[in-house]
């Protein structure tokens, strides 16, 4: 029998094998056991009414699962999602600890890393309160001129945010007023810019700032008394 027979010969059982194999190749291949990093989203939800975060929480996690290839190598991140719930917590602080059983993952997977694997939460309550505000004067009134005062109106401003910045605050400031080389008095309308890292003015506010410029005196002469 020449080569073309024996190659040909029992062909469909020959056929059959092949395919056989290479479909066991594909079984072994897709449960084989690989891993996949990703870097989530860390998302907080239900904050309660009336209260702000008042820490630096990973604004992401890194993560690593584990599991059969054919799970994962269709994976994305849009299939993964991370969040804490806050809702019903007091003012404070809490620990959020195993944040992989926050995890929301298709099943069959398994993590073997997070980074970081707890997060710790402060929360304040919001409140407001009136902040005296201060004029930034820039430059001198022309030579023989003083700035005599300077009015606000109004004299104070609502600020909110969290409990413990807002009662450090002693003050707000205009943006400058220019006094350089100026003769009068003088009225202007100045923005109030203000704003902190948990505590901002309660709606962006503008002041009337009033500047009373005058002459300086010219000093008197001492009297001479004569004999």
């Amino acid at each position: 029998m020449n080569l073309f027979g024996r190659l040909t010969e029992n062909w469909l059982i020959k056929l059959l094998s092949l395919a056989f194999a290479l479909v066991l190749w594909y079984f072994v291949m897709g449960e084989r056991k690989v891993e996949v990093g990703f870097a989530l989203p860390l998302e907080l939800k239900n904050v309660p009414q009336g209260m702000v975060v008042v820490n630096e929480v990973p604004s992401q996690v890194e993560v690593r699962l584990s599991g059969p290839r054919t799970l994962l190598m269709n994976l994305s991140s849009r299939d993964v999602s991370i969040s804490v719930d806050l809702a019903d917590l007091k003012p404070g602080l809490t620990s959020f600890k195993r944040l992989e059983e926050r995890l929301n993952i298709p099943s069959g997977l398994k993590v073997t890393r997070l980074s970081p694997a707890f997060i710790d939460v402060r929360l304040e309550r919001i409140l407001e309160r009136p902040v005296p505000v201060r004029v930034a004067l820039r430059g001198r009134p022309a030579p023989g001129y003083r700035v005599e005062g300077v009015r606000v109106v109004p004299a104070e401003v609502m600020v909110e945010g969290a409990e413990g910045e807002l009662k450090s605050i002693a003050e707000v400031v205009t943006e400058p007023v220019d006094v350089e080389g100026v003769t009068a008095g003088f009225t202007a309308t100045i923005p109030v810019n203000y704003r902190g890292r948990f505590t901002a003015m309660k709606r962006e506010q503008s002041v009337e700032v009033q500047v009373a410029v005058v002459p300086v005196a010219a000093p008197q002469k001492a009297s001479r008394r004569g004999r």
